[in-house]
């Protein structure tokens, strides 16, 4: 494991190691720290989602009033009393939290001041920091394509530091091994978890083959989407003839890097996006985007705080760059 020595909104550089190295340990306390400094103020409350929301626990009805929203409508009351009313939800005082993360081996590259591993790793424990107080509990399902790593929700700091090591900390796939987001997603379906937040954290490359199982959880969670990039994702430098292996699917050729190949490699990667963003709209699920290149607590922080002012408002999809 090394540090970066470029800039200081890079996170820790990860590796696969031990879980006692006293290097990781240092890394994630390094990433609480900033996520905790960046985020006070932005955050009130020891029971606050990184998605804000009207609760998910019945309460009491009332009298509807003009601007209610329709889809709280409580029928029975209505028909019994011929009055509209609608029903009240409260929050659970415990939240309950997993994340999927997405360990394939696209995310084992980067161009700029990380590779999109590191951004994982620290996405994760941004979202652990940000949910894990007040009790409330994190699990998370960790996916590199080779095997599925299951850490049951429990609360506390010490099992937080446990998550994050164990997700710092997954083997490498081999090369040739494809990624699988799909039975990720699949392996948080079942069992049937508490109603909470579900996390996704990828970037999303490949077969849009998960959104009818992410559409499933949908019904019973709130749901987030991390999309994590790296410039080359979306296009491509004029280097002249380069060498390019896959690993996921171990294939390796030759490129002569023409502009017409940067023209037809753009469209495809954004169209791509597209699809992706549309695919996770449909679920219902926000998306949170941190590049390699950019300073990742900030974009988290102005995902936050723009979740929290605009709620309320048509909110899904991305948060436009600043």
């Amino acid at each position: 494991m090394s540090f970066p020595s470029g800039p200081t909104h890079a996170p820790p550089s990860f590796d696969s190691g031990n879980l006692n190295d006293p290097r990781l340990a240092a890394a994630l306390k390094t990433l609480e720290l900033t996520v905790r400094r960046r985020l006070d103020g932005v955050l009130h409350g020891d029971h606050m989602g990184l998605i804000p929301g009207p609760g998910s626990e019945p309460g009491d009805a009332r009298m509807y009033q003009p601007g209610d929203d329709v889809r709280q409508m409580d029928w029975s009351v209505t028909a019994r009393t011929t009055h509209a009313h609608v029903r009240q939800m409260v929050a659970d005082r415990e939240l309950e939290t997993w994340l999927v993360v997405d360990l394939s081996a696209s995310l084992d590259f980067g161009t700029a001041d990380c590779q999109k591993r590191d951004l994982v790793v620290a996405a994760a424990a941004a979202v652990t920091h940000l949910t894990s107080g007040g009790g409330n509990r994190i699990g998370a399902v960790v996916a590199n394509g080779e095997q599925l790593i299951r850490i049951p929700a429990r609360s506390g700091r010490v099992h937080a530091q446990t998550m994050l090591r164990k997700i710092a900390t997954t083997p490498h796939a081999h090369d040739g091994v494809r990624g699988d987001l799909r039975a990720a997603v699949e392996a948080l379906r079942r069992p049937q978890r508490k109603r909470g937040l579900a996390v996704v954290i990828s970037d999303f490359l490949g077969d849009i083959d998960w959104q009818r199982s992410l559409r499933a959880i949908s019904g019973r969670h709130d749901l987030l989407g991390v999309e994590v990039l790296d410039p080359l994702d979306l296009a491509l430098p004029d280097v002249g003839d380069v060498v390019l292996h896959d690993p996921e699917t171990g294939r390796t050729r030759e490129f002569s890097v023409t502009p017409t190949l940067r023209s037809d490699y753009a469209k495809a990667a954004q169209q791509h996006r597209n699809q992706v963003e549309a695919a996770l709209r449909s679920c219902g699920a926000p998306v949170m985007e941190l590049s390699t290149d950019r300073d990742w607590i900030t974009d988290v922080v102005r995902f936050v705080s723009t979740r929290r002012h605009t709620f309320g408002a048509s909110t899904a999809g991305r948060v436009p760059r600043q």
